[in-house]
């Protein structure tokens, strides 16, 4: 049956950013579409939807594959009859030395953290123009504004994710579809546990295992201090409510206070700054 209320779907919500956002949007009114690609671990999710009587639908969804992309969609518009909100949010991240990673690992890469987003946004876009009306919201990164060691292939689908979303905005606005970028800073989630690390940085002899080690104790310490995930809820939620959202958002203080001193510095001055900061 058709919803009377505004619909939501959110991607990769089986834990962390995802998780809350589908919680905090179905929370705040919205019929939310829960999507993730192993439904099995949808227990925890669904037992909260029970117990507050949440709006949430788990549906699977994997991001990296066509036919579940379109399939999901399809079952979401024939269900609810709209699609108001797409929170495309499911990634993960790869760590290693550029030289240390390979092809077919930058590829699985891009697959989820990229081309995952273009797979949903291109499913729900006719949609969203038959409405005349929806918001994309894509969950980047404050590595979607500045590079560090061993992230350079997340890093570099994030600067690409924030490429696609600023060129898409000019074309889908006439249609009253708005793009947002969310970039959180470092968020206190299971997301560095469930990170992926390249099968040649794993090797003590690996050229840059002595650099790794450092920029994962670096990464530890910053996590400790990191944001809340509701944080990053909070501003999707604003977002998503708002008839006139910006274009980006920061979602952290840590990565406020980064891109604001990349906005000061010279290229130079900058990468000083990062090499003293991350060991």
């Amino acid at each position: 049956m058709a919803s009377s209320k505004a619909v939501a779907v959110v991607t990769g919500s089986s834990s962390g950013i995802g998780h809350e956002t589908a919680l905090t949007l179905a929370r705040n009114g919205f019929v939310t579409y829960a999507t993730m690609r192993n439904p099995s671990k949808a227990a925890e999710i669904q037992s909260i939807a029970s117990k507050e009587s949440l709006p949430i639908v788990v549906k699977q969804l994997d991001v990296t594959k066509d036919e579940s992309v379109r399939n999901a969609i399809q079952q979401i518009v024939s269900e609810a009859g709209r699609i108001d909100v797409v929170v495309n949010n499911a990634g993960y991240g790869l760590t290693g030395a550029f030289e240390d990673l390979s092809i077919d690992e930058i590829k699985a890469q891009y697959e989820t953290n990229f081309f995952g987003v273009i797979r949903v946004t291109q499913a729900v876009l006719p949609t969203m123009r038959k409405q005349r009306s929806g918001k994309i919201v894509n969950i980047s990164s404050g590595a979607g504004r500045l590079g560090y060691p061993g992230g350079s292939a997340y890093v570099s689908t994030k600067f690409a994710l924030e490429g696609l979303s600023e060129s898409m905005s000019y074309e889908l606005e006439p249609f009253g579809i708005r793009v947002v970028l969310v970039e959180p800073g470092v968020i206190r989630t299971n997301f560095s546990s469930g990170m992926v690390l390249a099968k040649k940085a794993q090797d003590p002899n690996s050229p840059y295992s002595q650099m790794m080690q450092r920029m994962g104790a670096t990464l530890q310490q910053l996590e400790q201090n990191g944001s809340d995930v509701d944080l990053v809820a909070s501003i999707v939620l604003k977002a998503a409510t708002n008839a006139n959202p910006e274009l980006r958002y920061l979602a952290g203080k840590d990565v406020e206070n980064w891109v604001e001193a990349k906005r000061k510095m010279s290229d130079s001055e900058f990468i000083n700054s990062m090499k003293q900061n991350m060991g």
